[in-house]
């Protein structure tokens, strides 16, 4: 009781207001979001699950789906308890819960995100859906024209953040000018930029200039896809920080699917 005290009378110097609350500390876990749509009508609906538990402060730097660590059972569940809280907020535009997933499967809401999300193209990606042009029709005032049993999963997706920073300088940011640029391509692979030669970075703004995103038939060929695409990306310049993005996929735990947000910073040591 010696801490709840302290942190209670910090509340009351502070605030004026000694109420507190107690979050669950989630040892190690797997960082799960769900996608929902849903309509100023009354409908909604899921579109599985993205697994970001690749993140190093909080930032997530690869993300992917299906995730490996659920089973079909988990996904409907966490599926359902998504759409059931939208239904009683009466939320109406795309948007993600986001679930901290323990050791045991059990998991827990950590926060709703009501925008769409930097790695909403591996969702699309598997489920064949425009989520950008669905929020346009929503927002518009129209029905949404999908049932739940209508969403299926194709393949798997990964997706990359390419961020203009020096992972050997302790991710220090580097702004700049690009020189030279190659952007890769071919099946199954897509990107999402707007730098081009003479594009300059400037140092006041979020690192993140690119993303990589990839489609495959399975987690494996995701995986040599998205290798094939990073090595065939070329950045001249600035640091950009592809080669550890690179090192990731080549990592023995990443690539069994034996990782929780932990997973960075033991690669850093």
């Amino acid at each position: 009781m010696k801490f709840y005290d302290i942190v209670k009378q910090e509340a009351k110097i502070s605030f004026n207001d000694e109420s507190i609350y107690i979050e669950k500390f989630v040892e190690n876990p797997r960082h799960i979001e769900i996608q929902i749509i849903a309509d100023e009508h009354g409908n909604c609906i899921h579109l599985g699950e993205r697994d970001c538990t690749v993140q190093r402060k909080n930032q997530k730097m690869l993300e992917e789906t299906p995730s490996g660590f659920i089973s079909e059972k988990l996904r409907q569940k966490m599926g359902k308890v998504a759409v059931n809280a939208i239904k009683q907020i009466g939320y109406s535009n795309v948007g993600t819960i986001e679930f901290l997933v323990d050791k045991n499967k059990d998991f827990y809401f950590m926060e709703m995100n009501t925008r769409v999300q930097v790695e909403h193209p591996i969702t699309e990606a598997i489920t064949g859906i425009d989520i950008i042009k669905e929020q346009l029709k929503i927002s518009s005032g129209e029905r949404l024209k999908y049932k739940q049993e209508d969403i299926k999963f194709t393949g798997h997706s990964l997706e990359t953040r390419i961020n203009a920073e020096n992972p050997n300088k302790n991710f220090m940011p580097c702004a700049g000018e690009i020189k030279d640029l190659h952007i890769p391509g071919g099946n199954g692979i897509r990107v999402d930029t707007a730098i081009y030669p003479g594009y300059k970075i400037p140092p006041t703004y979020d690192s993140m200039i690119a993303k990589v995103i990839v489609h495959g038939k399975d987690r494996e060929e995701s995986i040599a896809k998205m290798k094939s695409a990073l090595a065939e990306f070329v950045i001249d310049g600035i640091d950009v920080n592809i080669e550890f993005l690179y090192k990731i996929l080549e990592n023995e735990d990443f690539v069994k699917n034996n990782y929780d947000t932990s997973f960075i910073e033991k690669m850093l040591h």
